[in-house]
C-alpha cells in the first residue's frame, strides 16, 4: 500500500521547506495585490494632514471615522442619492437581463426551429462588436424615444446580453431532454416548461449571471456619463467624478467615498462566491 509520508528526515525537511517557500511566495503576491485596497481603507480613516505626510506606518495615528459621515451628510453632493441610483439601476438591469437571457437561452437550447444554430452564431457574433461602436446608435435611439436623462434610458439598453444568453444556454443544454418531453406529455405548454421545469434547474446559471451583471452595471461609467444630465439621476461612478472636482485634494474624503462605493461589490462577492465557482464549473460541462 502506497503512502505519501516522507521516508527519511531529509525528505521531510525538503517537503516542509518547499511547502513553506511556496506559501510564503503566494502570501507575498496576495499582499502585493491587497496593498492598494488596504491603503485606501486606512486612508479613509486618516485626517488629511496625516495622509499628506510621508509615513511608512499604514495605520492611522489619529483615527477619524467622521470622514464617512462628512461624505454622507455633505450638502454639495448627494452621495446617498448616487448610491440609490447605482443600486436601483443595477438591480433592474440584473433582473431584466436574467429574464431576457433565460428566454433567449430557452429558445436556443430547448426549442427546435429552422436555422436555430445559425441564428445563435450570429447572435454570439455581436459579442465581438465593441460597446463604443454601438454607443452612437443607442444614443440616437434614446433621443428618438425621448428617453434621455431617465432611468429607463439607463436600464433598457443594458437589459439584453448575448453573453448572458450564451451562459444560460450552456446550463440548459446539460438538463436532460426527457424532462421537457415528460412535461409536454402531461399537457404543459412551452411557457410552463420554461417557467416550471427549466428555469428552476438553471438557478446556478442565473445566480452567476446576476452576479456578473450587477457588478458590471454597478460600475458602469461611460453610458451614464453620456445619457444623464440631471444631478439627481447620477450614478456613483459619475458622482465620484464630481466628488473629486468639488473636494479637490481632500484625499481622506475621496477614499471614504471610494470604500463605500466598492463595499456592496465586496459583500456580494463574499456571499455569492460559492455559487459563482459552482456555476462556472457546471456551465463548462457541455458546449
Amino acid at each position: 500500500m502506497s503512502t505519501n509520508k516522507p521516508r527519511t528526515l531529509s525528505e521531510w525537511w525538503f517537503r516542509t521547506g518547499r511547502f513553506a517557500v511556496s506559501h510564503a511566495f503566494l502570501a507575498v503576491v496576495a499582499l502585493t495585490m491587497l496593498l492598494p485596497f488596504l491603503w485606501m481603507v486606512f486612508a479613509s480613516f486618516k485626517p488629511l494632514n496625516e495622509i499628506q505626510q510621508f509615513n511608512l506606518n499604514p495605520l492611522p495615528v489619529n483615527w477619524q471615522p467622521s470622514n464617512y459621515t462628512d461624505v454622507l451628510n455633505n450638502k454639495d453632493i448627494s452621495f446617498k442619492r448616487y448610491y440609490f441610483n447605482s443600486v436601483f439601476v443595477a438591480a433592474w438591469v440584473t433582473l431584466l437581463t436574467c429574464f431576457t437571457s433565460s428566454l433567449a437561452a430557452f429558445a436556443f437550447a430547448r426549442l427546435r426551429w429552422p436555422g436555430r444554430d445559425h441564428v445563435f452564431k450570429l447572435y454570439l457574433a455581436t459579442m465581438m462588436i465593441p460597446g463604443v461602436v454601438t454607443m452612437i446608435p443607442n444614443y440616437t435611439l434614446m433621443v428618438k424615444m425621448h428617453l434621455l436623462d431617465s432611468y429607463i434610458g439607463l436600464i433598457v439598453p443594458a437589459a439584453f446580453s448575448a453573453f448572458g444568453t450564451f451562459l444560460l444556454r450552456q446550463f440548459m443544454l446539460t438538463i436532460p431532454p426527457s424532462l421537457d418531453e415528460a412535461a409536454t406529455i402531461d399537457g404543459a405548454s412551452a411557457w410552463q416548461v420554461y417557467w416550471d421545469v427549466i428555469l428552476p434547474l438553471a438557478r446556478p446559471g442565473l445566480i452567476v449571471l446576476s452576479i456578473f451583471t450587477f457588478m458590471g452595471n454597478y460600475g458602469s461609467f461611460f453610458w451614464p456619463l453620456v445619457l444623464i444630465k440631471s444631478e439627481h439621476l447620477r450614478t456613483l461612478p459619475i458622482g465620484m467624478l464630481y466628488f473629486d472636482t468639488v473636494y479637490g485634494r481632500q484625499t481622506n474624503l475621496i477614499m471614504a467615498a471610494s470604500v463605500m462605493n466598492i463595499l456592496p461589490l465586496v459583500i456580494l462577492f463574499i456571499l455569492m462566491q460559492k455559487y459563482l465557482v459552482q456555476g462556472i464549473q457546471l456551465g463548462a460541462v457541455k458546449g
